[in-house]
């Protein structure tokens, strides 16, 4: 299981920021795949907030053929993910990826709270304008592995695991299905 101390949350620099991912960014071989500067730092959980799956303006995604997750708003609800440290070098390649540029998400700031009650300021994203559709079942594979990998709270993976996703029975990208076998591998 990962590390649940924030220890290298710490000595934030010039060069680097701290990013909450909550969806498929929680997984690690998914998130190097356009930002290998990204260190796992700890576990959080951001308080208020609750876990939904949308097409932003009502546009199904290319590459997961479902909705894709996104937080919102909601008193006494909570959603745990990981606090990725990276180098602002690669804060472009993070926003393009969170669909920034194409107007899909808002960056935001969010404070979380890690399992020692410490609370940390992080960037993550929330969709704007979006439509409440189911994930595809390999979107919600994704997220399960990476929750699973960075040994987010039984109850919550079990709440991710209740999701019911979509029918789609097409392949996504190349690479995400590369990541989802050798994820399937490694739990056999």
């Amino acid at each position: 299981m990962a590390d649940s101390g924030c220890g290298s949350c710490q000595g934030r620099d010039e060069e680097s920021f701290l990013y909450f991912a909550y969806g498929s960014n929680l997984l690690t071989e998914r998130i190097h795949l356009r930002n290998p500067s990204a260190a796992f730092c700890c576990v959080a959980r951001l308080q208020d907030f609750k876990l939904d799956f949308g097409n932003s303006q009502g546009k199904i995604s290319d590459t997961w053929h479902g909705g894709i997750a996104t937080i919102f708003q909601s008193p006494g609800d909570e959603v745990w993910g990981v606090i990725w440290k990276m180098n602002k070098s690669n804060l472009i390649s993070l926003d393009e990826q969170e669909g920034v540029v194409s107007g899909t998400y808002d960056p935001i700031e969010v404070t979380v709270h890690t399992r020692e009650g410490k609370e940390i300021t992080c960037r993550s994203y929330q969709m704007k304008n979006y439509v409440s559709v189911p994930p595809s079942p390999q979107y919600k594979k994704v997220i399960c592995m990476g929750a699973e990998e960075n040994g987010l709270p039984l109850e919550y993976q079990k709440k991710l695991k209740a999701i019911e996703p979509n029918d789609y029975k097409g392949k996504v990208s190349e690479e995400i299905e590369d990541i989802i076998k050798k994820g399937e591998v490694k739990l056999q």
